[in-house]
């Protein structure tokens, strides 16, 4: 009896195959299961441009993906994906295609392209894993990457503060934008489920735990997104056509410190967290004014 998989064999796994090389307590490992959890057994065309993702996929000819995928270049994953999804267009497939990237191919490197698929309302739904780094290729700083956070290149401390790529995206009024965590499970599942069911450009963004770049232990990856999530650092809500706003969840006096005193790359940051605290008051006081302003039906 043959040993060699059919097609129809290979192709039964999840998004994420078992045996992979990911590191221990990768927060994108997490995202992928559940993604594939959320799309309730449908299979997504993955478009996966230069980062960790990629890389995941393993050696020809082998594959740590369980559906098809395309490796585009940094700039042009959603450009790719674009493509991608016009063809299936064309030939009356429908199915969902899934630009899985990082910080630098969104947030830098491929910022033109995303822009271009968002501002055409094209059909994709854009899923960024932002651990703040260029994690794949040494740690370097990126535009996501926080104020006073130590990397590869900015060995001082980084002097500016986090790009709002969500503000920019609901810029574009694209119709459905949110914010994900990995120690949220329903959130996660029920927004990417949301997600699925909306038509045209949607753009996720998920605070992606990476032991290695944020110099912590693997075994608290979740819990580090948890406090993220509880000082208010890393606030979960939606953005529906760029202008109505769902906030999730609000922060409940959890000290900032308890998130940065556990990542040696937060060795820059002074005793009273100052300039953190600052941030975090200034982005909710946005986050409560457009919510009041243009607020989420049964929000």
């Amino acid at each position: 009896m043959s040993t060699v998989a059919s097609p129809e064999e290979l192709y039964c796994h999840n998004v994420l195959r078992p045996g992979n090389t990911n590191c221990a307590g990768c927060g994108m490992s997490i995202g992928l299961r559940w993604l594939d959890e959320a799309l309730d057994g449908e299979k997504p065309t993955m478009v996966i441009p230069a980062c960790c993702g990629i890389v995941t996929a393993g050696a020809f000819p082998t594959t740590a993906y369980g559906v098809p995928t395309a490796a585009s270049t940094f700039a042009s994953a959603a450009a790719v994906a674009s493509g991608v999804s016009a063809v299936y267009a064309l030939n009356g497939e429908p199915d969902v295609v899934v630009c899985w990237t990082g910080d630098g191919g969104t947030y830098d490197i491929g910022v033109a392209t995303l822009s271009a698929a968002a501002e055409r309302n094209d059909d994709i739904l854009y899923i960024c894993y932002d651990n703040e780094i260029y994690g794949n290729t040494g740690g370097q700083r990126s535009s996501a990457t926080p104020e006073l956070a130590v990397t590869s290149t900015t060995t001082k401390g980084k002097s500016e503060r986090k790009k709002d790529m969500m503000a920019i995206m609901a810029g574009h009024r694209i119709p459905y934008a949110a914010t994900l965590s990995v120690a949220h499970r329903e959130d996660f599942l029920r927004k990417i489920r949301t997600a699925r069911k909306t038509s045209g450009f949607r753009f996720l963004l998920t605070l992606s735990p990476c032991p290695t770049g944020w110099k912590s232990d693997p075994e608290e990856s979740v819990d580090l997104i948890r406090h993220a999530v509880r000082s208010g650092l890393f606030p979960l809500y939606e953005i529906f056509d760029g202008i109505r706003y769902r906030l999730n969840e609000r922060p409940d006096g959890t000290p900032v410190e308890e998130y940065v005193t556990r990542q040696r790359r937060y060795t820059k940051v002074p005793t009273d967290a100052a300039p953190l605290k600052s941030y975090i008051e200034d982005q909710w006081r946005y986050l409560d004014a457009m919510a009041k302003a243009f607020p989420m039906e049964g929000a």
